[in-house]
């Protein structure tokens, strides 16, 4: 099946990042793509102090609008983070899942949040404003299950390898690493997690904006499970397609059996909720 990812530039307007990530779904799904992500923080500027700001419940005007695209192309569409979610007085990074008759399919919320400090590089606090989720999310397709992550819960490889452990075949993680990480880890993470558990591995990035005061890393990038880059963006607004070869997946596993060969006796991962 076609995966789409669409590197979004991403404004302060909300209406206009609605508008625009929607046209270029339609775009995705009429060159046919059947699963589409947006980047995390599609709809709103990154940053603490615009999280309040943005904040919208779910359902709300942001995840309706992605439920009436996937419906109108009859795809699985990965939201990104929309925007803020706001529940009971507390913010979440949250990544909604829409199925092809619009129907919401997954809700993740980030579980890792992005608290650094790299003196003389950059600081950031997402605990500030963010609350952490505490749930793992995957969904189904007729293709195969994908597991979710946002940003930062790429760089916890026991949320990946319980994915993997449940079935998973595809792994997406809708981020926004900087120009400190993005050079040095982006593509590096997502490869060690495809290889680890034998799996695609997709992450999906807001494009460059050099104006910005939070500039993402770009670099939309999706990794087969040999830990090969198939697929990659550069800084600028688009799309990039590969097609995931499931054929594959199951020849390297064959091949290279480490699923059957953990060893369990002596080592292992548990999902507690």
């Amino acid at each position: 099946f076609r995966l789409a990812l669409i590197q979004l530039h991403v404004s302060a307007v909300k209406s206009d990042n609605l508008q625009r990530a929607c046209g270029l779904v339609r775009e995705a799904s009429a060159k046919g793509a059947k699963v589409v992500a947006l980047p995390e923080c599609f709809n709103s500027p990154y940053g603490t102090q615009y999280f309040k700001e943005y904040a919208e419940k779910i359902p709300g005007e942001s995840t309706q609008k992605l439920s009436e695209v996937a419906k109108e192309c009859g795809i699985y569409l990965v939201g990104g983070r929309s925007i803020p979610e706001e529940d009971g007085g507390k913010l979440y990074n949250t990544c909604t899942v829409f199925g092809p008759d619009g129907a919401m399919l997954a809700k993740h919320r980030k579980v890792h949040l992005f608290d650094i400090n790299i003196p003389g590089k950059i600081q950031f606090k997402e605990s500030e404003t963010l609350s952490p989720g505490n749930s793992f999310s995957m969904f189904d397709t007729p293709y195969c299950k994908v597991g979710l992550g946002i940003c930062y819960d790429i760089r916890f490889a026991e949320m990946a390898q319980i994915y993997g452990q449940k079935g998973c075949q595809l792994l997406i993680y809708p981020g926004a690493f900087n120009l400190t990480t993005g050079p040095a880890h982006w593509e590096l993470l997502q490869r060690g997690r495809a290889v680890d558990n034998q799996v695609y591995v997709a992450a999906v990035s807001p494009a460059r904006d050099e104006k910005a005061s939070y500039v993402a890393w770009g670099h939309s990038t999706v990794v087969n499970p040999w830990g090969e880059v198939i697929a990659k963006a550069g800084a600028e607004e688009t799309v990039i397609y590969t097609d995931i070869d499931l054929k594959k997946l199951a020849e390297i596993r064959q091949q290279i059996p480490i699923l059957s060969q953990k060893r369990c006796d002596l080592y292992g991962r548990e999902m507690k909720k």
